[in-house]
């Protein structure tokens, strides 16, 4: 057997088992996780609670799309800082500025200009936990095994989905209890209980950051890597059928004379993407994470097939489910493929930036669905995400190992960037 053919056969060869309840044993894993889901909970609160709280309702719109694009460009900025000092250092200084924004978009939601100011900052130094979780899961010692790692990777893409799901509820029950100044309250206290709880792990404060091997700092970063950027590309293809998804629910909702689609459909697929999310990551699968990419982005497509031909309500909520059993194993094989291409520093950064791309998509979907009210757009992004993947296959298999590496042992990891 040549060299070659033995590195195939690797590649090919499940990893062990390992399942949940092993990650979860290893300490401080439940921790983390929990403190991210918590302190994430603003991802999945802010947007409605923004929406209700603003008096005018042509500025709601503006002010939730404000926040939204803020986060996407402060997100990999903020993880930069992580990379560099330490999520210690910088996770609890945006928790304070996040928080605090958002406590002064409560006090004052009536005025336009302190309204745009204080959803702008409340987007632009939200911390990256998402992102700064799933480089603690790749540093040495954290986890016993690549499959360890893997497998926290997974169980991360298939519980977020939980913030889309209990996030809304949250802010309805609050909105109805109470006001929509206390949602927003809510949403600061609820971002800051989670960066709490997430940075006083040991973990989180050993971990110091990567300090850069040149003077010269390296703008580009994570963006350099040629099969990053392929990978950003797809993602933000599969953003764009995230994000068509609610606009194109709206309207299903008129079709059917059934204003419960409106946000019966989303939560559809983010039930879908939970389970299938829990059920990926529970086995250890057969061929490459390249590989698994691009069949679970074809799949992503298809998916959305009988909720575009759905002729009911009924039919249409549990048509919206199917897709959402692909989209969590799909994110969770980008998760893996961004620790894999990450260069040596940017890990946090790299992690940011796929959300980034995702955000970016999303925001793409929504506004083009939202003008033409086509569903073609539902299938069509996961499909141009699936023949990106398929174009770039050969690059990106052979550096992927189906071994995640272990921080900050990265040399191995090195590729040739332009």
């Amino acid at each position: 057997m040549t060299l070659l053919d033995s590195t195939r056969a690797s590649r090919s060869r499940p990893l062990p088992a390992v399942r949940y309840r092993d990650v979860l044993r290893v300490p401080y894993v439940a921790q983390l996780l929990g403190g991210a889901l918590i302190g994430r909970l603003p991802t999945g609160m802010a947007p409605l609670a923004i929406l209700l709280s603003a008096e005018d309702g042509s500025s709601a719109g503006l002010l939730a799309a404000v926040y939204l694009v803020a986060n996407a460009i402060g997100g990999p900025l903020s993880a930069r800082l992580v990379d560099h000092y330490g999520p210690r250092r910088v996770l609890p200084v945006g928790a304070v500025l996040s928080s605090s924004a958002f406590l002064a978009l409560a006090a004052s939601p009536a005025e336009i200009w302190w309204a745009i100011a204080a959803v702008t900052a409340a987007g632009a130094t939200r911390p990256p936990l998402d992102a700064a979780l799933r480089t603690l899961w790749g540093v040495r010692g954290m986890m016993p095994s690549p499959a360890h790692q893997r497998v926290a990777l997974a169980l991360d893409s298939g519980t977020q989905e939980l913030i889309y799901i209990a996030g809304p509820l949250l802010v309805a029950t609050i909105v109805a209890t109470t006001s929509a100044s206390w949602a927003l309250v809510a949403t600061a206290a609820v971002g800051a209980l989670g960066t709490v709880l997430f940075v006083s792990t040991p973990v989180s404060r050993a971990h110091h950051g990567f300090k850069p091997q040149s003077a010269q700092p390296d703008w580009l970063g994570p963006i350099r890597s040629v099969r990053l950027r392929v990978l950003y590309a797809a993602m933000a293809c599969v953003g764009v059928t995230i994000g068509a998804l609610t606009p194109l629910a709206v309207d299903a909702a008129d079709q059917f004379d059934a204003p419960e689609l409106s946000g019966g459909l989303p939560a559809a697929l983010s039930c879908g993407a939970v389970v299938g999310g829990l059920a990926y990551g529970a086995r250890a699968w057969r061929g490459s994470t390249v590989s698994h990419l691009i069949v679970l982005s074809v799949v992503f497509a298809a998916g959305w097939i009988p909720l575009v031909v759905a002729g009911s309500p009924t039919t249409a909520l549990s048509a919206a489910a199917i897709p959402g059993l692909a989209m969590a194993p799909l994110l969770g094989a980008g998760f893996v493929m961004t620790s894999t291409f990450a260069p040596p520093g940017h890990t946090t950064e790299a992690h940011a930036l796929l959300v980034a791309f995702l955000d970016i998509g999303c925001a793409i979907g929504t506004a083009a669905a939202g003008v033409t009210h086509t569903q073609v757009l539902l299938p069509a992004g996961a499909a141009a995400a699936a023949l990106i993947l398929a174009t770039a296959r050969r690059r990106l298999t052979l550096a992927c190992p189906h071994a995640l590496p272990l921080l900050p042992d990265l040399e191995a990891n090195k590729e040739p960037l332009l």
